[in-house]
């Protein structure tokens, strides 16, 4: 009897050296795989978001083309002609690039609701810390359990869109200032990714509550990309090209602004079309308006890397801001 009551001790023993989600804690301790098990419907999810998004791309650029081009080709000189399956393919592309560059929006919403918010506001999370897994190192586990799907998914997601994208230009109507487009093709995808999680974090951190952190975080990224969006073109110096004559910039260039130069002074109200007809005329509106040239300013299609870095350098800047004050409000309120 006394050595069957010494087994069921040692069992017992055994037993709540566990964590609730079933990884060993202690010495033994693996958080990482309690996350994958806690959330493995959500990497799931992920994992089936990128490839429906790059089998979009693949039969949009594979199959779909072949048509629009046939079509486009048929039309030479009908401009209402074929228009049908050239929007087709361009929406159809349109409609991965904006699932592709607001994707961190649906991050900010499981990452303050789900990943972080929940486990703080069930009780969960305080569970794990007193199986000998400090609150630092769950909250670590979680984050770097959840950032590297996201970067690899990112990644593909990034690559397949590039692809896609330049593969047919002349059946797009987008080009590389639109929003979505110039976010989701290059690494500031994986950035606002990164972002939205350690800003969930720190929402769940500093409410404990699902709903409104869920709410926080996803309101605090959206703003965030709102704002660098309107300051977009000022994130790397512009282009001044200035004449005497009026001028047009390239159509793939992003323009910022243009007007006269009238008295000495830039004056954008007035386009570079205000002074039309013969050479004389052009010359007399000009000296009666006291306009000495015209100018633009823009960004040439060279400039998309610069730009684009920028921006990503600011949001991975705010993304470790975020998670550094997550890790000192957790370790000030678990002390």
């Amino acid at each position: 009897m006394e050595a069957r009551t010494a087994k069921e001790a040692a069992r017992e023993g055994a037993g709540s050296d566990r964590s609730p989600e079933g990884g060993r804690t202690g010495g033994r301790a693996r958080p990482g795989v309690a996350v994958l098990r806690l959330h493995r419907t959500a990497l799931l999810v992920w994992g089936g978001y990128v490839l429906a998004a790059v089998a979009v791309l693949v039969w949009t650029v594979t199959v779909t083309a072949d048509a629009a081009l046939r079509e486009q080709a048929r039309c030479v000189g009908e401009p209402v002609c074929g228009i049908a399956a050239t929007l087709a393919y361009g929406d159809r592309i349109g409609m991965v690039a904006t699932a592709v560059c607001y994707g961190f929006l649906v991050v900010a919403a499981f990452a303050g609701g789900a990943l972080f918010g929940r486990e703080l506001e069930n009780g969960t999370a305080h569970l794990v810390w007193t199986q000998s897994v400090s609150p630092a190192r769950w909250l670590a586990a979680e984050l770097a359990v959840a950032a590297l799907p996201l970067l690899l998914g990112s990644a593909v997601l990034v690559l397949s869109f590039r692809w896609a994208w330049s593969a047919h230009r002349e059946l797009l109507g987008t080009d590389w200032t639109f929003a979505d487009v110039f976010v989701a093709r290059g690494p500031a995808t994986a950035a606002y990714c990164l972002c939205a999680l350690a800003v969930g974090a720190l929402a769940a951190v500093v409410l404990r509550r699902a709903l409104p952190a869920l709410g926080v975080s996803v309101a605090s990224v959206l703003a965030l990309n709102l704002v660098l969006d309107g300051f977009r073109p000022s994130l790397w110096p512009h282009v001044t090209r200035t004449s005497r004559t009026p001028f047009e910039v390239s159509g793939s260039a992003w323009q910022i602004e243009n007007g006269a130069v009238v008295g000495g002074r830039r004056t954008a109200e007035l386009g570079p079309h205000l002074c039309d007809g013969t050479v004389a005329e052009v010359r007399r509106c000009m000296a009666e308006g006291d306009i000495t040239g015209y100018y633009a300013a823009y960004h040439p299609p060279s400039h998309f890397w610069p730009l684009h870095l920028a921006e990503t350098g600011i949001v991975l800047a705010v993304a470790a801001l975020a998670t550094g004050a997550a890790f000192l409000l957790l370790r000030h309120r678990t002390a």
